[in-house]
């Protein structure tokens, strides 16, 4: 009898306990640089001639539809480990435009998470644009924008740049915010070219510092291609990001990528080096784990062996699109990052 008491007694803890688990839906959120995801179709006023069946990379319908298909097949893989949607919202850079972007989801591979678009054209001299896609089912946009930077202000001869793009929307019943960015390039050197990202990220510090002084606790997520690394001064001297989440304070910003930066992991080899130029970051909102919305939770390199370069000049860094002018039926000189948010069901 005293056996039968134990047991049952035994049942009723692993049963308390069971029921004590909690229970949480998940939102995949991630970053792709795409690589000059360009059409065939010679667009007026931008610098697209190399990316044309006559051009210089011999870009031609097959080479198209081609990356088309590597892209998607790394985007339908990314978070589904995780959550069988996988992406709820993709960020991306390097699209000349809409109809590149419409070609993508609707592909075999992603047509069935029903993804939406959201993107402007940009004043950047090769035509090139960000972009934000969504998956319905988790996110609803209220209101987007596209937003200047005007590099003109450090130097008169500057080419123009891409927009940042700014979206507003519900996620899951919380309202969120999205700057998808494409700083400018090192082209002409780190150190010369730094002001022109730290212009960059001081328009998007503006911008979040106006929703913190409303709110506080407002949810924002910067993401994009910087061009900048985590521990570089447009992230932690102007956007003020920390890499320790006990340290962020109401209206500041968390970065999950300096510490893996600092440990050598990275998203694109520059340099005969892994920079980290990929990143998202986030505001005080998102890190108490004790809300009623989504909280962070975890932040990924997407990194799979066929994604990466067994050999030549950029051997065991991504498999870059071309390697010079030929054809290398790659993915992306970027590797995509993405984050875990979770929301616990009551």
């Amino acid at each position: 009898m005293k056996k039968i008491v134990s047991i049952f007694a035994l049942c009723l803890v692993v049963f308390f306990a069971k029921s004590q688990e909690k229970k949480y839906k998940v939102a995949c959120v991630g970053f792709y640089n795409l690589e000059n995801l360009f059409d065939t179709v010679d667009q007026p006023d931008v610098n697209d001639a190399d990316f044309l069946p006559n051009g210089s990379y011999h870009y031609t319908s097959a080479v198209y539809w081609d990356k088309i298909n590597h892209l998607s097949t790394v985007i339908s893989q990314i978070g589904t480990d995780i959550s069988p949607d996988g992406l709820a919202i993709l960020g991306t850079a390097e699209i000349e435009n809409h109809t590149c972007l419409e070609d993508l989801v609707k592909n075999d591979m992603l047509k069935s998470r029903n993804y939406k678009i959201i993107e402007y054209d940009s004043p950047d001299y090769r035509g090139v644009d960000c972009a934000l896609l969504y998956n319905p089912k988790y996110f609803t946009p209220e209101f987007s924008a596209p937003i200047y930077v005007d590099l003109k202000k450090l130097d008169t001869t500057s080419t123009p740049t891409r927009d940042i793009l700014y979206v507003k929307g519900n996620l899951d019943g919380e309202t969120v915010h999205i700057f998808v960015n494409h700083w400018p390039s090192r082209r002409g050197g780190e150190e010369a070219s730094a002001p022109r990202r730290e212009l960059a990220a001081s328009i998007c510090k503006k911008v979040i510092d106006s929703l913190m002084k409303i709110d506080p606790n407002t949810k924002v997520i910067l993401m994009g291609d910087l061009n900048d690394n985590p521990t570089d001064k447009s992230m932690t001297k102007i956007l003020g990001v920390k890499a320790d989440i006990a340290l962020v304070k109401p209206g500041g910003i968390y970065s999950p990528w300096i510490d893996f930066y600092k440990k050598g992991f990275g998203t694109l080899g520059y340099q005969d080096a892994w920079s980290l130029f990929d990143q998202s970051v986030f505001s005080y909102g998102w890190l108490n784990k004790n809300q009623s919305g989504y909280f962070f939770n975890k932040a990924y390199i997407f990194k799979k062996e066929y994604m990466i370069e067994k050999m030549g000049n950029f051997k065991d860094y991504p498999k870059r699109t071309y390697a010079g002018t030929v054809y290398n039926a790659g993915y992306s000189d970027h590797l995509p990052t993405y984050v875990i948010l979770l929301k616990e069901i009551k």
